[in-house]
């Protein structure tokens, strides 16, 4: 079945760099669109980057553009999220998702906690 594991999350002080990493299975990753989104605390879940397949087109909410990159590794069944100049206001948990088969899969996400 379709699995997505999140990890790379942690505690970074402001203006800190973080990597999270998502490893997918169940499915030919290479096929279809990544994405990953987030909660903070007390917030609704938010999109924050989109990776397709097409030409490695991606899309970037306007609060992180410029910081984030979000890229895949098709051999290792991986989408990554390159994390940037990070802010308080970045705190949440981080999660991938995809839409298969008319589903749409999420992982159980990775907490990033951005403080002094």
């Amino acid at each position: 079945q379709v699995q997505l594991v999140e990890s790379g999350g942690g505690l970074v002080q402001p203006g800190g760099s973080l990597r999270l990493s998502c490893a997918a299975s169940g499915f030919t990753f290479s096929n279809y669109a990544m994405s990953w989104y987030r909660q903070a605390p007390g917030k609704e879940r938010e999109l924050v980057a989109t990776l397709r397949t097409t030409g490695g087109r991606t899309n970037y909410a306007d609060s992180v553009k410029g910081r984030f990159t979000t890229s895949r590794d098709n051999a290792k069944n991986t989408v990554y999220l390159q994390m940037n100049s990070l802010k308080p206001e970045d705190t949440a948990v981080y999660y991938c998702m995809t839409y298969y088969q008319s589903y749409t899969y999420w992982g159980r996400g990775t907490q990033v906690t951005v403080s002094s």
